[in-house]
């Protein structure tokens, strides 16, 4: 929206920002130079102390009081600890200041129940900083206080407003750089009409559609498990607290990145082909962390990236004003009759295909499953209300140790 203003000179022209615009972040790969490397080293360092202080701070404060320390409490710190260790004058002053904002809002979470207990923070994990202003781009380079230019590898265009620029180092000595950006645009209104796809997660085949398209799991850790057992094997015999150790341990990091890498670049795609194609997904709500606790399965479910891709499908959706609609673990999806809605009394994990006694109908497990994810999604989103048709009662039968939590039967 633009509004006119006539002065006694030329008329000003005033762009104001829309309301609850949207905020994407981008990330870019960073290749900084040896100073550079250094002075960064320096400030994760100094965040981490500081944030590793107030977090043992904090849980001594809540043993004595009852109470835990409010973020302006945690800014206060800062001038006295500055004084009696002079090192923590030399990182940009706002990367501290994000410290005390983020293990605020760490604890914010934790007390909503959205996040687990804040952990402290050691020098061999994935280092961070954060700089929310001062930081701009000049072709293929990011300018950053105290660090100067720093070349970029921008890979592709963004328009807005840079807000918050962090900073990070992952195990394997890469750098990169996550740019929150301010679209100043709204979110699109969303819509109904169009295609309707439910979606059922497995294991053998990682997604199946409502419409028969099965997509293999390309089961990126199996691939990498024998490299990765030999270069833990060897990082084992290094001497503790020696160059060789620290070295391996390294090479064991860019087995880790390597499958993260092939994994997010699997699931980007065909999250975003699923979101092209169409206009509601529906998808089954499973419990992850029950999941895992069969000892059978538990490899192969911590591994396939279940929740990230759900998470990539919802984000992509919102943006594009699509629906992304989760229907309760509970809904029988696998014993439910598509055709008919007959459920049947039980159906182990070791039949793929049965059929109905009452239609007669033959089904595939997983593509019945799937058509059921995406007739309840419709319904939920028709009636407002995200309780099954089949809910009854919620708990298994069966004895808790041997069941498979979450998984749809």
């Amino acid at each position: 929206m633009w509004d006119e203003f006539h002065f006694f000179s030329d008329p000003i022209i005033i762009k104001h920002k829309p309301l609850d615009s949207m905020l994407i972040s981008y990330k870019f790969r960073l290749y900084p130079t040896i100073d550079q490397q250094v002075s960064l080293a320096k400030s994760f360092g100094c965040c981490r102390f500081y944030w590793n202080y107030c977090l043992d701070l904090w849980q001594k404060t809540y043993e004595e009081t009852g109470k835990g320390l409010t973020r302006y409490k945690i800014s206060a710190l800062l001038p006295k600890l500055k004084q009696e260790l002079e090192w923590l004058k030399e990182p940009y002053a706002q990367n501290l200041q994000a410290v005390a904002k983020n293990l605020s809002l760490a604890f914010d979470r934790f007390f909503k129940k959205l996040a687990k207990y804040p952990r402290f923070k050691s020098k061999y994990g994935k280092q961070s900083i954060a700089f929310p202003q001062n930081v701009k781009l000049e072709g293929d380079y990011i300018v950053l206080p105290k660090l100067g230019r720093i070349y970029c590898k921008i890979h592709r265009e963004f328009q807005g407003e840079i807000k918050t620029v962090t900073i990070s180092k992952n195990p394997d000595g890469k750098y990169f750089a996550s740019l929150l950006v301010e679209t100043g645009q709204k979110k699109p209104e969303t819509s109904l009409s169009g295609n309707v796809i439910g979606i059922d997660l497995g294991l053998n085949h990682f997604v199946i559609t409502s419409e028969g398209e099965k997509v293999d799991n390309p089961k990126h850790f199996h691939k990498h498990q024998k490299n990765l057992k030999r270069k833990q094997q060897k990082h084992s015999r290094k001497k503790k607290d020696s160059k060789n150790r620290n070295k391996s341990r390294v090479k064991v990091a860019k087995v880790h990145s390597k499958i993260s890498r092939c994994r997010e670049d699997f699931l980007h795609k065909l999250s975003r082909n699923l979101v092209d194609k169409n206009q509601v997904i529906a998808v089954e709500n499973l419990n992850i962390k029950g999941m895992i606790k069969n000892r059978k399965l538990s490899k192969s479910i911590s591994t396939v990236g279940w929740g990230m891709f759900c998470t990539m499908l919802k984000y992509k959706a919102e943006r594009e004003g699509k629906v992304y609609v989760e229907v309760d673990r509970f809904f029988p999806s696998s014993k439910t009759c598509n055709v008919c809605q007959h459920k049947v009394k039980e159906l182990p994990l070791k039949i793929r295909e049965w059929t109905c006694p009452e239609c007669g109908i033959v089904h595939d497990r997983d593509i019945n499953a799937a058509k059921n994810i995406a007739n309840e999604g419709l319904r939920i989103l028709s009636l407002g209300t995200s309780d099954t048709a089949h809910r009854g009662n919620v708990r298994p039968k069966t004895d808790r140790k041997k069941s498979v939590g979450g998984y749809s039967q």
